[in-house]
Formats: structure tokens, sequence, C-alpha cells
């Protein structure tokens, strides 16, 4: 019998993942009421919660009962960690050791360099994700346990900070997201430092704690930290930041004085929900402002933001951020003339540059198909449609509330294209593409093309 690829083994384990999560939504003790959930809707909110997209066709709050709603945060941790690293992990707790082919999935899941020390990054991955969700959790327990008392208040914080810590968007305390806690310091601080620790990538935090470790043992300067940084690391944390303060500056200026949003709060809180806007868009789905208000202007930047994503290596969607950066420079270096595209005095290899372009065509494409047939079965309106469709598929979860609308293929739509999103459309087209003729046994003869 032929082995599954790791590609297969992934794609079909969040296939087979959110199906369970399905039938077992679908029992009456699932639900508040005690009814079964329509298996449309259980399908939706298992695929949305392993995708840790955050689209929703019924309330997370009003619709689950304890058991549903537990249920959804288990997945949320299945989808936000990887099945593949949870089955690891499992293994590792149990004391068996993971053979080669068990590393190699690893390893290809995360595109590491190498084999060297992979056990050590599964521990590192689960021990990191579960410290960050405690720490979340006990800030959010501070205004949650006051608020609603000890046993549902504990219950609100763990499930929320392991949504927002795997970028999931998904909460049990207001069925208007996190919108009546607009001005609320801790909870806004909490989610977005969740959020962006996340999204930012593990390689990226544990290059940080490697140069921290290195300025403390050798005192190197603290202006040549950053310089000690892997060139994957320096990528995704000036893109980061330049992305969450360029779209917060975007959103100060176009929902200033909009009533329906920023209009209504202090001047420092509209700074404080500008900033929120601009870091979950980067695929976490949790929002302080009602999204249908949002001028034309600011859903464009939303529409922008979300397709980029986060980081690789983190629980954030989209096409992601160093990936993004590579196209900029390289667009940069034909247009200086250069023949090569570099950056932090290193040289990109071509290699990555058409992986990277391939991401961004097939996402596009992926976005195009899917908002043509929601246009189709649906009818909502240009900029809705487009919100719901780039959210789906950079697994971001914002909506301008047309998703408890959507007809039965409407949501279809929308699950398997949040599915895409979540397992990558490289991922999808190497299912039907094996790459059987990837390499052809001759190299071609070069030629040119007229070009622009």
């Amino acid at each position: 019998m032929k082995k599954w690829t790791t590609t297969q083994l992934i794609a079909f384990s969040f296939l087979a993942t959110i199906f369970a999560g399905a039938l077992l939504l679908m029992l009456p003790f699932s639900s508040a009421d005690g009814s079964v959930t329509a298996p449309i809707d259980a399908l939706f909110t298992a695929a949305t919660s392993v995708c840790v997209t955050g689209l929703v066709t019924v309330s997370t709050m009003s619709h689950w009962s304890a058991f549903g709603q537990m249920v959804i945060g288990i997945l949320i941790q299945l989808g936000g960690l990887g099945i593949i690293t949870v089955s690891m992990a499992t293994l590792i707790l149990m004391g068996r050791r993971m053979n080669l082919r068990e590393q190699i999935m690893v390893q290809e899941t995360y595109s590491l360099d190498s084999l060297a020390g992979i056990r050590q990054v599964v521990v590192k991955i689960i021990a990191g994700t579960f410290a960050a969700e405690a720490v979340g959790a006990l800030f959010y327990a501070l205004v949650y346990v006051p608020q609603f008392g000890f046993w549902r208040g504990m219950g609100a914080a763990v499930f929320n900070a392991v949504s927002t810590f795997c970028n999931a968007g998904m909460d049990i305390v207001s069925e208007d997201s996190l919108a009546p806690y607009v001005s609320n310091p801790v909870i806004n601080a909490t989610t977005i430092l969740l959020i962006i620790i996340s999204g930012i990538g593990f390689l990226v935090w544990w290059d940080i704690v490697r140069v921290i470790r290195e300025k403390k043992n050798s005192g190197i300067q603290k202006y040549r930290m950053f310089a000690r940084l892997k060139l994957h690391s320096k990528l995704a944390l000036v893109t980061t930041l330049g992305l969450i303060f360029g779209g917060m500056i975007l959103y100060l200026l176009f929902e200033w004085n909009n009533p329906q949003t920023f209009g209504s709060l202090a001047p420092g809180e509209r700074v404080t929900a500008a900033l929120f806007q601009s870091v979950t868009t980067r695929t976490a789905g949790f929002y302080t402002v009602p999204q249908g208000a949002l001028r034309s202007e600011s859903v464009l930047v939303t529409l922008l933001l979300m397709f980029i994503g986060g980081s690789p290596m983190g629980t954030a969607g989209g096409v992601k951020t160093t990936t993004i950066a590579m196209l900029v420079c390289s667009v940069a270096a034909v247009m200086r003339g250069r023949r090569s595209t570099e950056m932090f005095g290193r040289r990109l290899a071509l290699d990555s540059l058409r992986t990277a372009l391939c991401i961004v065509m097939m996402a596009f494409f992926v976005v195009l198909t899917a908002s043509i047939l929601l246009f189709l079965t649906d009818g909502f309106a240009f900029e809705d449609t487009m919100y719901e469709v780039v959210s789906a598929v950079a697994t971001v979860g914002l909506s301008r509330g047309i998703t408890p609308q959507l007809s039965f293929l409407g949501k279809l739509i929308i699950i398997v294209t949040m599915y895409i999103g979540r397992t990558g459309p490289i991922t999808v087209a190497f299912l039907f593409f094996t790459g059987k003729n990837a390499s052809a046994p001759v190299e071609l003869p070069e030629s040119k093309i007229m070009i622009g």
C-alpha cells in the first residue's frame, strides 16, 4: 500500500478533524436548547474552528452549550497548533521516540531547514503556546471574573485566550465580539499582544530569544541586536510593524470622524481602536467597531491587510508578510535595474521568489473564483462579498454581517474557501498535481518574450 505524503496527511487530517467536529456539534447536548443543529451549520462551525477563521453562522455564545463551546475550543486549539504537531506532541508525552518519517513530517509542516532538534521544536511550540494562552487567560480573567462570576468568567477567559492566540476570533462573552470592550485597556492590550505574538511566528521569537542570550553571554551592543537576527526574522518584524502602524494611521485618517466607528470615542480611544483594527485584520477576527460601518476606503485597507496576513510558522493566515515583502523588494530591484533581489545585505534565492509569486497568484485565483461563485449564489453587495471571501481565504473571520444570511450553497463555498486558506492553496494543488514531472530530465533552451 502506498504511503501518503506529508502534504496529503496535512490536508486530510484537517478534513477528518472538521467532519469529526461537525458530528460532535450535531449532538443534541452540544446546543444550548438541546436541539440538533443543522448539519450545514455544524459543519460550518467545525470548519471555521479548525481553520481558525472565526466566521460563524450561529452565535458561539448563545447557540452552543458548555459542551459545544468546549468542542469548539478544542477544535480551535487543534487547528491553531496543527494536527501533525499535536499528534507528535502526544507521542512525546507517551514517552515514544519520533521515527524518521514522523520527523520529516514535522520538518515539512514547518518548512524547517534540517531534521536536527525536531523533537525540541515540537516541545517548544506546545510549551510556548500553552504558556502564552495561560498568561492571556489570567489577564482576561481580571475583567471576565468580576463581570460573570468565577466559573463562567474563567471559562470565558480560557476560551478567548485560546481563540485569540490561535487567531480564531471566536468568543463567548458577547454577540458583538469585543465591541463592548472598545474602551477597556486590559482586553485591548491582551488581545493585541496575543495576536501579534502568535502571528509573528515561532521562528522569529526563538531567534529573538537567541539574540538576547547572545547579548547576555557575549555583551553585544543593543544597536547590534537587530543585525544579529536571521534574514527571515528581520523581514517578518519590519513588515509586521510597517503594516500594523501603517494600517493604524490609515484607519485614523479614514474613520476619525465616522460616528458609527471612531467618531463617538475619545481621542485616545480612537487611537486604540485604530491599532486594534489594524492588528486584528492580520487574521484574528475580533473587532471593537462594527465592520459593516467602515467607510469604503477603510474596507479597501482591510482587504489588503487581511490578504497579507501574518508571518510563517505561526497561527496566522494570509499569504504571509515575508511573501509580500519579497515580491515588493523584487519589484524595487527591477525598477532599480538590479539583476538580483537583495535584502539586508543578502541575495534572495530565485526559488523563494518563484514560490512567493505562486502563493500570491493562487490565493488571488481562489479569491476571484470564490467571489464569483458567491455573487451567483447569494448576490450580496460587492464590498460585503469581497470582505467575506478574503476573510475566509486569509482565515481572518471578520465579516460585514452577511455570514448568518448565507444560503446553503454560499455556506459550502465559504467552507471550502476556509479549508483552502488554512491548508494553503499550494497544498491543495499538490493533492491533484503530485509533482512527478516537477523536474524535466533535460534543461530546455532559454527564450525571451516581450513584457509590458
